[in-house]
């Protein structure tokens, strides 16, 4: 399982030309779900990504993490982050969960980011075409990989 966490001063989400979903401060967590992926990925992934330290304190430092600034999550799937290039141009997409392995797994990260944050966190919609856009705050972006944990 592949996240990608964008620290964000706001995003927001549409589908169908309609708005969906909006944060201020916080994280647009986009998330890749392999098809060998399980719910000991979901756990990793929704610990690393609620206790990242990656806003500012009163010395500059990135040292506060989600709860201590009052941020907000906006997660989205996003299939494509499974994507393999390693033969031409065209990428593969084969080893992307199918959507029957991935959803109670979306659902789960979902169920854990809002238990762990104490309050609701925002979501796309599975599956759908989705545009976001973001004010990427920094900007910082930081990809965690549960199959490479550093």
């Amino acid at each position: 399982m592949i996240a990608v966490v964008q620290r964000v001063s706001e995003a927001q989400l549409h589908v169908n030309g309609q708005l969906h979903a909006k944060i201020d401060k916080g994280f647009v967590v986009l998330l890749g779900i392999h098809e060998s992926d399980t719910i000991e990925d979901v756990n990793y992934l929704s610990s690393k990504i609620s206790d990242l330290r990656i806003f500012s304190d009163e010395e500059g430092k990135m040292n506060l993490d989600l709860s201590q600034v009052d941020g907000d999550i906006l997660l989205v799937s996003q299939f494509t982050l499974i994507a393999s290039t390693k033969k031409g141009n065209r990428p593969s997409f084969i080893e992307a969960a199918r959507p029957e392995n991935a959803m109670p797994l979306y659902e789960e990260m979902k169920k854990q980011l809002t238990f762990k944050l104490a309050k609701p966190i925002q979501t796309g919609v599975f599956g759908a075409d989705m545009q976001v856009s973001l004010i990427n705050d920094g900007p910082v972006t930081i990809m965690i990989d549960s199959k490479n944990p550093s």
